[in-house]
């Protein structure tokens, strides 16, 4: 089955990279703190993330938000070895609950709930889901009424030098990443641009220097 093929292609890769994870990924996954920051969440609401890793997305959460709720979710149990002994560390295992599952198969009742999120995350994990759109229609039906759907990920590195835009693809595909430029492109179309950044009334896209990566937040559509 895929879903028990990519739960073991996880594991593999990150039996070992999960102890040097946070260290090495903090020179190239940009954007990740400033979509923290400007979650701006209310106390008691309700956030998911959604390929969570090692759990440093979910501590900085936790840390800048004392009163939100947080849920992780990742595909590999060896990943999540590492995220539950870091929330362990930081005080957070009354805070921030983790499940394994698929992105594909989210949904609040992982977790023991019932109620949905107010924010669903997505940060550089749809370039790793194979099924990524079913991922996004997943998140979207485990939001609440008025959630949204945040994502940082990878560009389509078209403002990079064509060498160095073909290494940087050649490289992550030796992680299993592959950069969703179609969901750039949609995001783009439907957007108007302001000083760097597109906006309206669905919500903001931010493109990093040289088409790196982006940033959306916003309605889940």
């Amino acid at each position: 089955m895929l879903s028990d093929s990519h739960h073991a292609l996880m594991d593999k890769v990150y039996r070992r990279q999960r102890h040097l994870y946070d260290f090495t990924r903090k020179f190239y996954l940009f954007g990740r703190d400033s979509l923290i920051r400007d979650l701006n969440l209310a106390p008691g609401e309700r956030v998911a993330e959604i390929g969570c890793g090692t759990a440093r997305n979910l501590i900085a959460m936790a840390r800048r938000y004392p009163k939100a709720q947080l849920f992780g979710l990742d595909a590999s149990a060896e990943m999540l070895k590492t995220a539950g002994a870091a929330v362990e560390r930081a005080g957070y295992s009354d805070r921030i609950r983790l499940a394994k599952g698929l992105a594909e198969g989210l949904s609040p009742a992982l977790f023991g709930e019932a109620a949905g999120f107010d924010r669903v995350i997505f940060s550089y994990s749809l370039s790793m889901i194979p099924d990524w759109k079913q991922a996004l229609n997943a998140g979207e039906a485990a939001l609440a009424p008025g959630g949204r759907i945040e994502i940082v990920d990878f560009g389509d590195f078209a403002g990079l030098p064509r060498p160095v835009a073909g290494l940087l693809r050649g490289w992550l595909a030796l992680f299993h990443v592959e950069p969703r430029t179609e969901i750039l492109k949609t995001l783009e179309s439907s957007r108007e641009s302001a000083n760097g950044k597109k906006s309206g009334d669905a919500g903001v896209l931010r493109i990093f220097p040289g088409r790196y990566a982006f940033l959306w937040q916003g309605a889940a559509r």
